[in-house]
């Protein structure tokens, strides 16, 4: 009785484990490219270098087409680009002091409000990578910037209260978010 006990549970743990394998392949094949796994995209990259700067109306060319969020490392410039390159909206940000590589990648998370690494309240987080340990992503303060030369690494993209309206309807979990240089 014993040694059928034993294979009974020895094959349902193997069925068990089979069904966990085959639910996580299903998910991972239904993730859009990139989500979750930050990292420059070579294309995006290549395209991106040979760029010249870009006026605040178009969309830059060579980041892809659909909805997208392209963010200029040079311009400090965001533009949310709807599908066909149409710019719903661009603007100027202050960006933290430490920037993704140019690449593509996808909002992976979302935060209504929270405290900033460097302290200050912020809303609207739309989060998209993670550089050393230091997650990177777009909000906007909802109070004053603490004095400049504080040793805190940051990744927070800072845009005004009205530019992070625009982001937070614009860019929900699983957007594409373009860096270029």
């Amino acid at each position: 009785m014993a040694g059928s006990s034993s294979g009974i549970v020895a094959a349902l743990t193997a069925a068990a484990l089979g069904a966990v394998g085959f639910l996580a392949y299903q998910a991972q094949a239904h993730v859009p490219p990139g989500l979750g796994r930050p990292g420059p995209d070579a294309s995006a990259s290549a395209t991106a270098a040979a760029r010249e700067r870009h006026s605040p109306g178009a969309a830059p060319a060579g980041t892809g087409t659909g909805d997208r969020v392209v963010y200029s490392l040079d311009d400090d410039r965001v533009w949310l680009v709807r599908r066909g390159d149409l710019v719903q909206r661009s603007f100027r940000v202050t960006p933290g002091t430490v920037d993704p590589p140019p690449g593509a990648y996808w909002v992976t998370s979302r935060s209504s409000a929270v405290i900033g690494t460097d302290g200050v309240p912020v809303e609207h987080v739309v989060r998209f990578t993670s550089v050393g340990g230091v997650v990177v992503g777009f909000s906007a303060a909802t109070a004053s910037r603490r004095a400049a030369g504080s040793a805190v690494r940051t990744g927070g993209i800072r845009e005004t209260r009205a530019d992070g309206d625009a982001m937070w309807g614009f860019a929900t979990v699983g957007v594409k978010v373009v860096v270029i240089r």
